[in-house]
């Protein structure tokens, strides 16, 4: 174990790890995927939301590397058969950087995932976010409304969060009292009180929601709900005056009152505090060094539900540069779907509608798709409508 934590300690290994991180940090990627390999150690770089390999270093190195990166999260180096987390603080560049540690045991060693928390890059404005701008209106109204429930959904690394983060720092006031529980707190927010969840100790999701709502507070942000209790005390919470926002796991805006059923609420307590639900992804932009005017083959048109281009439509793709790493893709920015509960929606919560026919409603009611707004950035010559497909891919399944 000393031999393992002096080469941790060795100056090829350090300045390695450094190089690793830098690099990451320089490609803009938000993840570091270290996964060893009977034959190789295999590093992996997630930009934009895609995985790439990038220059492995020696497999010789593969414990000295992951005690590096443990020392520098403050985990235990000797434990290698139970998995592990850990945070490392860093200043690089000028830049305050925070990175959450993962591991776990693989057959061939520790697999270690690095994330790489940019305070720069999850603090964004909601003007910023990509929202049109009916759509930014919506959602300004919503979130200063005196109570009720606002949820947020999206599969994991959709860009919750950072929603979540720009709607309270819109609305943050010297007059208002905001508590958020989260797992973890990804980002510290100026005059909001933050509570990290600790589940062996018992800060559960639940746990804490029920000693927030005795501080008082005006507006309470739930960092995911995944059961009933946490449920039933945040629908509670909004009842009594409080607004909260919250995020869930489904694929679309209305398949968020599906789940919040299936777990067990009552559906008249669904349609009496929510008030809004927002589905969104994550498109890669097409990059500006090599973008090319590009038309959509007819098949992929059809997949979209379009039947034609519309006149003055800025379709294009990028070739694929140095400055994108051959992508022809540089940066992300969201699509948005957003269900404002109307009286209709309601009444279909209340009877227990399945989720198609909430949907379909929905629409009917003036929503816009996660594909249709893909497809208004595609017109705007944003993104292609291949990478919209590729987020999309769940809704032409149901």
């Amino acid at each position: 174990m000393n031999s393992l934590r002096d080469m941790a300690f060795d100056a090829p290994v350090v300045r390695l790890v450094n190089l690793l991180i830098e690099n990451a940090v320089g490609a803009n990627a938000s993840d570091i995927h270290i996964e060893p390999f009977e034959d190789t150690l295999r590093v992996r770089y997630r930009i934009d939301g895609v995985l790439f390999d990038v220059e492995t270093p020696p497999r010789r190195l593969k414990a000295a590397v992951t005690s590096r990166i443990k020392i520098m999260a403050e985990l235990n180096i000797a434990e290698r058969r139970l998995p592990q987390d850990g945070r490392i603080r860093m200043n690089l560049q000028g830049r305050r950087l925070d990175i959450r540690v993962s591991t776990i045991p693989t057959i061939h060693g520790e697999s270690v995932v690095m994330r790489l928390l940019d305070r720069a890059a999850i603090l964004m404005p909601l003007e910023q976010l990509g929202m049109d701008p009916r759509t930014q209106r919506q959602i300004e109204r919503l979130i200063r409304l005196p109570h009720g429930m606002l949820l947020v959904t999206g599969p994991t690394g959709s860009g919750k969060t950072t929603t979540l983060y720009a709607a309270l720092d819109k609305i943050n006031s010297p007059d208002k009292k905001i508590i958020t529980i989260e797992d973890p707190v990804e980002y510290q927010l100026r005059g909001v009180n933050q509570i990290h969840v600790k589940p062996k100790i018992g800060l559960t999701f639940a746990a804490g929601l029920r000693h927030i709502v005795r501080q008082d507070p005006d507006i309470i942000m739930v960092g995911e709900i995944r059961d009933l209790e946490t449920a039933d005390i945040a629908i509670h919470a909004a009842l009594t005056g409080h607004l909260v926002f919250s995020t869930l796991h489904t694929n679309d805006a209305p398949g968020a009152v599906t789940r919040l059923l299936d777990m067990g609420v009552e559906p008249y307590l669904i349609a009496s505090v929510l008030e809004g639900i927002l589905a969104q992804r994550l498109v890669r932009l097409i990059c500006p060094a090599c973008r090319v005017p590009h038309e959509p083959e007819l098949k992929e048109l059809r997949a979209m539900g379009v039947e034609g281009v519309p006149p003055g439509a800025a379709l294009s793709r990028g070739k694929g540069c140095a400055d994108c790493r051959g992508t022809g893709y540089r940066g992300r920015k969201g699509i948005y779907e957003l269900a404002p509960l109307t009286e209709e929606l309601r009444s279909l919560t209340i009877r227990k509608a399945p989720g198609h026919e909430i949907r379909q409603q929905a629409i009917a009611v003036g929503m816009r798709s996660l594909r249709e707004d893909g497809w208004a950035k595609c017109c705007q010559g944003l993104t292609t409508v291949e990478e919209v497909l590729r987020v999309t891919r769940e809704e032409a399944e149901e």
